[in-house]
């Protein structure tokens, strides 16, 4: 088996935000196909709570391939720090359990790991198809 290959996701959520907003996307598989959902984060009487904004499904092999494409393997442990010299930002959290069991933790503010961008286009793109 390829090493940076993923060949099953159990559950994936990308949590994003910045100062106004915040938005989760999950990725559930089941049975050869792939639903992403996006949802946008309320703070409603003192606890947080996901609203639908979309949904979308795919083949599996498609969300597979982009996040093998996109190392997410390689994302586990990436911790970026929010630079100095900047003022605002996005910051992100990713969690996923894939490959029958290999946990994936990263999180940065205003610094991605390698092929972030790609990856969260990827996710649009499927997202708005």
């Amino acid at each position: 088996m390829d090493n940076d290959k993923i060949y099953s996701i159990q559950s994936l959520t990308l949590r994003t935000s910045g100062m106004r907003f915040t938005t989760e996307q999950e990725i559930v598989v089941k049975d050869g196909k792939a639903e992403i959902s996006q949802y946008g984060i309320r703070y409603e009487r003192g606890e947080d709570v996901r609203v639908l904004e979309k949904r979308a499904e795919c083949d599996a092999d498609v969300v597979l391939k982009l996040c093998s494409d996109c190392g997410l393997l390689s994302w586990d442990g990436f911790n970026g720090p929010h630079p100095d010299d900047v003022l605002d930002g996005i910051m992100f959290r990713l969690t996923a359990t894939v490959n029958d069991g290999k946990k994936i933790y990263a999180s940065g503010s205003e610094n991605f790991p390698h092929r972030y961008r790609e990856f969260t286009e990827g996710l649009y793109r499927l997202l708005n198809e």
